[in-house]
């Protein structure tokens, strides 16, 4: 087995880092860090580098890679976990869903834009009553006509607020056994009757967190994704995709903060000694660095068993479950080794621990992530 990257795909990362801490980009983050919202150059500016790992090739839309899109979002992550997951919502969300089981029509009219970063997606798929209980949504998609008229709401939708089309479930048979009552559609979100109620929010920012209401939303029945009464199915592969991206970006959090830790242990004297001098810190230190070595390398191969073809749901979770935890230990320790200082909102180390807490509810929290590895392993008895 050959552990190393690819050549390829170091230096695309490493061009990556160099646009999101040397470019033009850099201060223009950190302005909309400060200012606490995103602004639509920010997405074009991201499909400029290639942020999204998809190209159009032939006229198609076509996935660059699993493996290098982790490589990404990590490097994204150590700087600024808070604007990465507005574009891992945009690229492994909607227009993931998109991409999967979109028409032709559809991915000919909407593909390349959105790939640009001209078009901002979303995921419209929590409620207030359904979270990790994806099955138990009440939006309702009505038949009206030629196509669907959808009435409910969705809770915490992160690019709600500047989206133009969201990726919505909605339930299109209620009679129906649980797993074949939902649909999934593609809703232009400038349509009437869509209400935006942007969410006040302490993690990941500057990313936003929007409640979409939807009242009579008419939606043509061309606008439907994939199979009616197949939406469940749908959206968990699309989660399932996108635990490792998020994973990555759990990884990022916990590495960025612990580079920060480490800097700043070195520096800060106690006792007449540099605070990692002491055994104690330095063990913490050690044992941390085990724990996210293992993270990424589990998220690597994730990544690995995706872009070989298959669809990595017990890897994907070993690997969320894996990197969360990391980087919620990891952040946790920076924040106390920077002392009261950590409390300050301007400090740097400061949205680390809030942000590796967000990482651990995207895509199913680590309860889920559990169940999930532990069906995986159940089914695996007999190989």
């Amino acid at each position: 087995m050959d552990f190393a990257l690819p050549e390829a795909l170091v230096a695309e990362r490493d061009r990556f880092r160099r646009f999101l801490t040397g470019s033009a980009f850099a201060p223009a983050l950190a302005a909309r860090r400060a200012e606490g919202f995103l602004d639509r150059r920010f997405f074009t500016d991201l499909g400029d580098a290639g942020a999204y790992g998809f190209a159009l090739e032939g006229g198609r839309l076509v996935h660059r890679g699993v493996l290098r899109e982790t490589l990404l979002f990590e490097e994204f992550a150590r700087v600024a976990a808070g604007a990465a997951i507005a574009a891992l919502a945009h690229a492994d969300l909607g227009l993931t869903a998109l991409w999967r089981f979109g028409s032709p029509a559809l991915l000919e009219r909407y593909g390349p834009e959105a790939a640009a970063g001209r078009a901002i997606l979303c995921l419209a798929n929590t409620e207030a009553h359904a979270g990790s209980d994806a099955a138990a949504i009440r939006l309702a998609a009505e038949p009206d006509g030629g196509g669907f008229r959808l009435s409910g709401a969705k809770a915490y939708v992160t690019n709600g607020a500047l989206a133009d089309l969201a990726v919505v479930t909605a339930v299109t048979d209620p009679a129906a056994p649980r797993r074949q009552r939902i649909s999934m559609f593609l809703v232009e979100l400038n349509t009437p009757g869509i209400r935006r109620l942007p969410l006040t929010k302490a993690a990941w920012s500057p990313s936003d967190l929007t409640r979409l209401e939807f009242d009579g939303v008419p939606v043509p029945a061309n606008h439907l994704l994939g199979q009616r009464g197949r939406g469940l199915a749908q959206v968990l592969r699309v989660f399932t995709a996108s635990r490792v991206p998020i994973a990555a970006l759990a990884v990022g959090t916990a590495q960025g903060a612990f580079d920060l830790a480490l800097a700043h242990g070195g520096r800060r004297r106690a006792f007449g000694r540099p605070l990692l001098e002491f055994q104690a810190k330095a063990f913490e230190a050690a044992d941390l660095h085990a724990r996210l070595e293992a993270a990424r390398w589990m998220v690597w191969r994730a990544a690995w068993e995706a872009d070989r073809g298959s669809e990595p749901r017990a890897a994907a979770a070993t690997a969320k479950y894996l990197a969360v935890d990391a980087a919620r230990r990891v952040t946790q320790w920076a924040a106390d080794l920077f002392g009261a200082a950590s409390l300050l909102r301007n400090h740097p180390i400061h949205p680390f621990p809030l942000d590796a807490w967000a990482a651990s509810l995207g895509e199913g929290t680590q309860d889920v992530q559990k169940w999930v590895i532990f069906r995986e392993a159940l089914a695996r008895r007999g190989d």
